[in-house]
């Protein structure tokens, strides 16, 4: 019963405010979408730019991470949520150490953040925090994940509660309090990860 609750809560912030998507369809191709901010934690060389996509979920571009870096990571600049909901579609392309594609929220910094993320090679969806530049698991749960396919990653979180969900389905509901307070959000990828995003979607709990 407790879970059913708990849920219905988080599903009751897709209502709490306005949502805002960012399509990339706005920005020239080549270049970093504007307003947001690219790096790695943990260093490394990624490539984030906006690329001209005919098969996206909402042509004609998407963001693509095309380089190479411990965990690359690119936010929405003038973005501070504490509670509430981010979501994005993502389409891992290649690469032969990871194919991840995830979201991250109450990022404060490229050191300090929470991280979701989906991998094709691993078939798993699992939940991170970073700290100080190191990220610490806090699960895995095997999910399908199939390669070179659109899929819909999407993190709620209120206070301490976290909700992941993959194409719809929840895969991972807890409690952490590692990090608190608003931050921005974004997305992320891992090591040699070429991943396409598009249709990023945020808003905030009243």
């Amino acid at each position: 019963m407790a879970k059913i609750v708990a849920g219905a809560a988080m599903a009751a912030l897709a209502t709490a405010a306005q949502a805002e998507t960012v399509g990339f369809d706005r920005d020239p191709a080549g270049a970093l979408p504007a307003g947001w901010v690219c790096g790695s934690t943990g260093g490394g060389a990624p490539r984030w730019a906006v690329e001209a996509d005919a098969g996206a979920p909402s042509a004609p571009n998407v963001l693509k991470q095309s380089g190479k870096g411990a965990f690359p990571w690119c936010v929405k600049q003038g973005t501070a949520l504490a509670d509430g909901v981010v979501e994005v579609k993502f389409k891992p392309l290649t690469g032969r150490e990871d194919q991840a594609g995830g979201v991250v929220w109450r990022w404060k910094d490229g050191d300090n953040y929470y991280v979701a993320r989906a991998n094709a090679l691993e078939n798993n969806v699992s939940l991170y925090y970073t700290e100080r530049g190191g990220r610490r698991t806090i699960k895995y749960v095997d999910a399908p994940v199939p390669g070179n396919a659109w899929h819909t990653l999407r993190v709620e979180f209120k206070g301490t509660h976290i909700r992941v969900l993959l194409d719809g389905k929840a895969y991972i509901e807890l409690d952490d309090s590692h990090i608190g307070g608003p931050g921005a959000v974004g997305v992320w990828t891992k090591a040699d990860s070429v991943t396409a995003f598009d249709d990023f979607t945020y808003q905030s709990a009243l």
